[in-house]
């Protein structure tokens, strides 16, 4: 693609990046095959490559977003299958992040909106608080068929019935590895995620320290920014990510670390970018490397010997997040992993396509959102499963609202299947 960024432009850096993936796409419109959006709008605006010509209209005359353009970046999920499907490579989740911010810097948003999105940024990424609104959730869901507000009920619908107590597992502390030490990681114990489901931690401390793994949760360290960066609030964004890049640079000059286990994919997606995200601050050379240290935990089980279990009569459907397939190309582990564990797996049809959670994006797009719950659910359950597996909190809790089937993360069957306990929400499954 052509551009005509001028040479001031060009000195930024976010412009510079932007008009390299710019100039890398070819119009070919391969990513409108597998587009979410495009799938059930219809409007080639609502596909990466409608997008990407808003974008760049909009970036090389540096004028301020106006709604149209607006309408159709925040539809976006980011679910990234634009970027796996591109034959040209280019990096779709760099350009939109930049439109993302642009936005924020140069339209007014109404005023409902602003202090939606506020809350969200302020909120999600705070357990405490995080908590106190579940509470609030909880207590208004009987009446949310009163709410005039459709993100409102949205909000409503996705609130859990039971808000778990809070674990201590999450609290900064060293977690010794049962009999010889095989590796020494940092836990990036996330936000939401320890109000949600504090079983996910849990499971993966008990899972990592069985099979020799040193677990440290690192003081200083929480949420990995993506909540934020995806608003475009880039500034509390980067803040996120500085506080976690300071908090695992000091662990690993203590005592080293051999890696960042991520247990939500959503964050890993996120954490595995800092190297881009910090580029341009005294912290650049830090964050890249902890980005190189970043790993999902179905990274890591095969380095420690993850052992080949005894059968059993369980069937899986295996959920693939957007984030981890498309975001970290992470496809095959997983399942590997509960196969080996002894578990039967199966796919879904369009195994690609987002489930419609994406972050927020449940919170401020609920009808394209429900539409796309709707179509996963319904794939998901056609396989006939027992229960179902994911390896991001906001899948789980995006999919568990849509079935009765029990939702389970990855890390749970496979603490599980090792010797933990069985996931509270499989009840007398299996």
């Amino acid at each position: 693609m052509q551009t005509n960024f001028t040479d001031r432009q060009l000195e930024n850096p976010d412009f510079r990046r932007s008009n390299d993936i710019l100039r890398a796409c070819v119009h070919c419109g391969f990513c409108t095959a597998t587009c979410p959006t495009y799938q059930i709008l219809g409007d080639e605006l609502d596909s990466p490559r409608g997008r990407i010509y808003l974008i760049k209209d909009m970036l090389e005359n540096e004028r301020p977003a106006d709604k149209k353009t607006v309408l159709h970046i925040d539809r976006c999920l980011s679910c990234l299958a634009c970027m796996t499907t591109c034959p040209s490579g280019v990096h779709y989740m760099h350009l939109v992040d930049h439109a993302r911010e642009y936005i924020e810097k140069t339209y007014r948003r109404p005023p409902g909106e602003r202090l939606l999105r506020g809350l969200l940024a302020a909120v999600l990424p705070r357990p405490t608080l995080f908590r106190l609104a579940l509470l609030g959730a909880k207590l208004a869901a009987p009446l949310s068929g009163l709410v005039p507000s459709e993100r409102l009920r949205a909000m409503l619908a996705l609130a859990p019935k039971d808000i778990p107590p809070v674990s201590r597992y999450d609290d900064p502390q060293v977690f010794a590895a049962n009999g010889e030490r095989k590796m020494r990681v940092c836990l990036m114990t996330g936000c939401a995620q320890r109000a949600l489901n504090t079983n996910i931690n849990d499971a993966t401390i008990r899972l990592l320290r069985r099979l020799g793994c040193e677990v440290v949760v690192a003081k200083g360290a929480g949420c990995c920014g993506a909540l934020a960066h995806h608003m475009g609030k880039s500034k509390s964004s980067r803040r996120s990510a500085s506080r976690n890049v300071a908090a695992w640079k000091r662990e690993h000059e203590s005592c080293g670390i051999d890696a960042v286990a991520i247990n939500a994919s959503g964050c890993g997606t996120t954490i595995k970018d800092y190297g881009h995200m910090l580029r341009d601050t005294p912290q650049a050379d830090d964050a890249a490397m902890v980005a190189g240290m970043a790993r999902d935990i179905t990274e890591i089980l095969p380095g420690l010997e993850f052992p080949k279990l005894p059968k059993r009569n369980m069937r899986i459907a295996y959920h693939a997040a957007c984030s981890l397939q498309h975001g970290q190309k992470i496809k095959s582990q997983p399942k590997e992993l509960l196969e080996k564990a002894g578990f039967e797996i199966v796919e879904p049809a369009d195994s690609h396509l987002c489930c419609g959670s994406a972050g927020t994006y449940n919170l401020m797009q609920p009808a394209i959102s429900a539409e796309l719950q709707s179509r996963k659910v319904h794939e998901l359950e056609n396989c006939r499963p027992d229960a179902i597996a994911a390896g991001n909190i906001g899948c789980m809790i995006q999919i568990a609202s849509g079935t009765r089937i029990p939702v389970v993360h990855t890390v749970e069957l496979l603490d599980w299947a090792t010797g933990g306990p069985k996931p509270e929400t499989l009840g007398s499954a299996g």
